[in-house]
């Protein structure tokens, strides 16, 4: 692939904070067409990272570019209409007594209440056809705080796409969800891509059964650097996790799903 194809590229960046190294250095690239998992012990600066893939934040020093655009000249508010964003701050921001249907529609434009627009009747089918491709047909109407954990995180993946973005990070989007709402996301993440022009993926992940079959890549982090990245068969395996999570990790999978158990447990 030529460097046309990149989506993120990060060269040597580091994130300090209050004189502490949350990240770095660390050298990354993502290409169009790929789907990454995000994994690392709690404090490892997988937030931090998904800050900077998100255009939440600057870079302390070396070279960030997110959609051919350079962090640090760039205006970040336009750039971040740009990518898709699933997680619970961006739950947190909506209004609860808004329809499923009406959060679709706020990703148009990128605001977080609808009635800071105004949309048409073919608009709301098009919503509606996304809450149907994610299995929420059936919360259209509902109230977003009265739908569950698991089709929040759907109504936000239709969100994202009603926009059409090149690239989309997904914040820890199984948190919180029970089994049955894993597996419907884990099944949207799979049809999303399979689509004629998926975005680029990232999702943060605290477990390997979280993930789809369609990862293709995945990085791992541990004190803000990389233990491991690139393809998914070789990143996902026993000896890089086991020094990610400093313990004896044995990894599986079936049916292009992972995962993973200390050995102990074997």
């Amino acid at each position: 692939m030529s460097e046309a194809d990149a989506v993120v590229q990060l060269v040597d960046v580091r994130v300090d904070v209050g004189g502490r190294r949350l990240v770095g250095p660390l050298t990354l690239t993502l290409r169009e067409g790929e789907h990454w998992a995000l994994l690392g012990p709690n404090g490892a600066g997988k937030t931090t990272l998904l800050s900077l893939l998100g255009a939440s934040r600057h870079p302390s020093s070396g070279a960030a570019t997110v959609l051919g655009l350079p962090l640090g000249r760039t205006d970040l508010r336009a750039l971040r209409a740009r990518i898709g964003v699933v997680g619970q701050s961006v739950a947190d921001r909506l209004p609860g007594h808004a329809s499923a249907t009406e959060v679709v529609l706020t990703g148009r434009d990128g605001i977080l209440a609808p009635w800071w627009a105004s949309f048409d009747d073919v608009e709301r089918a098009s919503a509606r056809s996304l809450l149907d491709r994610f299995r929420c047909a059936h919360v259209a109407d509902q109230p977003f705080v009265s739908c569950s954990q698991g089709e929040r995180q759907r109504v936000l993946l239709a969100r994202s796409l009603y926009a059409r973005h090149s690239l989309l990070v997904l914040d820890e989007p199984a948190a919180g969800v029970d089994l049955p709402g894993r597996e419907a996301l884990v099944a949207a993440l799979d049809d999303l891509a399979a689509s004629a022009k998926a975005p680029t993926t990232v999702q943060v992940a605290h477990t390997l059964e979280e993930l789809p079959g369609s990862t293709t890549h995945a990085l791992l982090l541990r004190d803000g650097r990389a233990v491991a990245s690139g393809r998914v068969d070789e990143v996902l395996a026993d000896e890089p996790l086991s020094a990610c999570f400093g313990i004896d990790v044995r990894v599986v999978r079936r049916a292009g799903r992972f995962a993973a158990q200390a050995a102990a447990a074997w």
